[in-house]
């Protein structure tokens, strides 16, 4: 397919470079640079809308668009999706970076319509775009038939000089060249600018040897500014390269059109306005006029718009010819792309009893993936380089490879992340954005920590993450303070929208398991033992999906000992030890604060009741349970190093001592006197 300009596209790069001018100093916000130097490299997005890209703008989650992913800034993005008529009004635009906008300072999924994936921290969008990737050659491999081409989108990410010194680029990049994801186009906007200046100051490395070097296509385009054909034959070939992801360097002039060009003055802040004056003066608009796009502009979108329609139409046809030659698969496809889960899957969940053998929690893991997977194709997860002390990979399931390596297949749902847990996160936040797929990934919970970024992501994305969290506490053992998590769980507790487990045993587990699969848009840390736990009494999947329940009961009790995880079973010795002197004792677990916090108020009361002192216990960081206890008892500093029995007691978490501790709890608040209220009992709560 050769290249023919088109006479409305000197007027649609014109508008696009004024409108973002005037939606920038209109919000005296912003990055304006980074918007025009991407307007210059918005020739290349020009080149892929009227020739390449599939996509409806009147439906934006039809499942087989082409997904594309700015991982830099969004005003660009905004403009286009205006033009293309998007669910985004020229208001929209004005009202940018202003309360309760649809155009928020960086693009938010599920916020403004046409947005795949929320980014801003630069490298997420560029990880994103290869969980997105991955997730189509997956769904592509499993579901297309001879004749049946369903699922062959391309993934487009646009990213800068920012998001390729972010490490989680890299990470992502190194894998997406090892499955050569041939279906993910990166262009990168090479101009030369950042913040702090010239890139020349922190930014020298040749970046085509690099990707190279990870087994992309590189490809190059040195006029960026205005090199139409050389765009449009760059992406041609990227896409017919089916066995390595291809990145086109472009080089632009940033800022290119004001008395700033090719300066990092134009990139932090919203030019002048004499320069806005000279810029609309250059290219033909009328200084005074300001958000003005020009009919012919509207008019040649309308037409991509209509394609795009088009294409949809035919592929719903496709579909429904699928259908009635492969009934069972497309049933099947169409649930996922529903985002359902299949009937009575829940019956799949292990159950048990207190008589049954204690086991770690990351094997009670293990166990639940063994049982879901049969029944529940969407599962598509691997581990950081930890598949043996994660438990992740399930018995006979495939890995996820490039059918050449010999090592799996497309089909395969278990993905080998390496050594890359901040790309892992971001990349099933992709994954999770594409649809079809509930992706889980897994490491240590101490090393969840690196990956923070992406975690945020997804609970501000609102997008389902199943993080498998192991080795969550003191009770690793001789790792030592290293791996030893201690104020992990405290930090993401503290992210709203995101679900931390710490099951007690079996049963919990399994609740964290179907509460997390249920929990379409929240994220879930399951946080699991390396230790065995013993199954409690009392304890069950029902019971345990509300976050919080009472384990050990006691009328007029005279402490209540509120836990989670592998100390749930401390607790409910030192309950016992405590008993045996005349003080009743109840236990409470609480192994998902989000869950149990989004209970109504009376059952939450009447678990964490007014009356006697609740003290907590946790093996790791107390930060937060004062929301739930009046006392807190847990690691006043970093853990040890030693057989995990030696070193709860050296913290004083054993039953005797939290026996000695409740004690003192008690006999402070009777000396004390007065009413002991609920601390969850208060004046008003976020």
């Amino acid at each position: 397919m050769s290249f023919t300009a088109q006479s409305s596209d000197a007027a649609a790069i014109a508008t696009i470079r004024i409108l973002a001018a005037d939606v920038v100093a209109k919000s005296n916000s912003g990055h304006p640079g980074p918007c025009r130097r991407l307007i210059e490299a918005i020739r290349a997005l020009i080149v892929i809308q009227t020739c390449f890209f599939n996509a409806n703008s009147k439906n934006s989650k039809w499942f087989n668009r082409d997904r594309f992913v700015l991982s830099v800034l969004c005003v660009l993005q905004y403009t286009m999706l205006h033009l293309l008529g998007y669910k985004l009004s020229m208001d929209d635009l004005k009202a940018f970076r202003q309360l309760d906008s649809l155009t928020p300072g960086h693009p938010e999924a599920g916020h403004t319509d046409g947005i795949e994936v929320t980014t801003g921290p630069l490298g997420q969008g560029f990880a994103n775009g290869v969980g997105i990737a991955i997730a189509q050659a997956h769904l592509g491999a499993v579901y297309n038939k001879d004749g049946f081409d369903l699922i062959n989108n391309f993934t487009y990410v646009f990213c800068g000089d920012g998001c390729l010194m972010e490490g989680v680029s890299s990470e992502a990049a190194s894998l997406a060249g090892h499955l050569q994801l041939g279906n993910l186009i990166v262009v990168y906007d090479d101009n030369h600018i950042s913040i702090d200046g010239d890139t020349a100051c922190a930014f020298t490395e040749n970046v085509e040897q690099r990707f190279s070097a990870y087994g992309w296509q590189v490809l190059h385009v040195n006029d960026g500014d205005s090199d139409l054909a050389g765009i449009h034959d760059a992406i041609a070939a990227a896409r017919s390269e089916k066995n390595k992801p291809t990145i086109i360097r472009l080089k632009t002039t940033i800022g290119f059109g004001s008395k700033e060009q090719g300066t990092h003055g134009v990139h932090g802040s919203p030019l002048k306005a004499d320069d806005i004056v000279s810029l609309k003066t250059k290219f033909g608009f009328s200084p005074e006029q300001k958000f003005h796009v020009p009919q012919e502009t509207y008019d040649a979108y309308a037409k991509v718009a209509e394609r795009g329609a088009a294409k949809e139409a035919s592929w719903n046809e496709l579909l429904s010819s699928y259908g009635q030659k492969y009934p069972t698969e497309h049933a099947e496809l169409t649930r996922r792309i529903s985002g359902k889960l299949p009937q009575n899957w829940e019956k799949s969940l292990p159950v048990y009893k207190p008589s049954d053998a204690a086991q770690a929690s990351r094997k009670l893991s293990e166990i639940v993936l063994t049982a879901l997977s049969p029944v529940l194709p969407d599962l598509m997860g691997g581990s950081a380089d930890l598949t043996g002390s994660n438990l992740t990979k399930v018995k006979n399931s495939v890995d996820f490879q490039p059918p050449s390596t010999g090592l799996g297949t497309y089909k395969g749902t278990y993905i080998r992340y390496g050594v890359r847990e901040h790309a892992m996160g971001a990349i099933a936040n992709g994954l999770a954005a594409y649809g079809g797929i509930v992706p889980f990934v897994a490491t240590f919970l101490n090393f969840v920590s690196y990956a923070a970024g992406a975690v945020r992501l997804s609970a501000l994305s609102r997008v389902q993450v199943i993080w498998v969290a192991t080795h969550d506490s003191i009770g690793l053992g001789e790792d030592g303070p290293t791996h030893q998590p201690v104020e992990t769980n405290a930090h993401f507790r503290a992210i709203p929208n995101l679900a931390f487990w710490r099951p007690a045993d079996g049963n919990e587990t399994s609740a964290a398991y179907a509460v997390a699969l249920k929990s379409t848009h929240t994220p879930s840390i399951l946080s699991l033992s390396r230790q065995n736990l013993p199954n409690l009494e009392g304890s069950t999947i029902e019971r345990a999906s509300r976050g919080g329940y009472v384990v050990v009961e006691e009328t007029g009790e005279d402490l209540t000992i509120v836990s989670c995880g592998s100390e749930v079973s401390i607790a409910i010795d030192a309950a016992k030890k405590l008993k045996e002197q005349g003080i009743k004792t109840r236990v409470v677990s609480l192994p998902c604060w989000l869950v149990f916090d989004q209970q109504d108020e009376e059952y939450r009361l009447s678990v964490l009741r007014s009356g006697a002192p609740i003290l907590s216990l946790e093996a790791l960081s107390t930060l937060g349970w004062e929301r739930y206890s009046h006392e807190q008892f847990g690691l006043p500093s970093w853990g040890a190093s030693g057989p995990y029995q030696k070193v709860y007691e050296k913290f004083g978490i054993t039953g005797s001592n939290i026996a000695v501790v409740g004690k003192k709890v008690v006999d402070f608040y009777k000396k004390k006197g007065g009413e002991v209220v609920s601390p969850l009992v208060k004046a008003f709560t976020l």
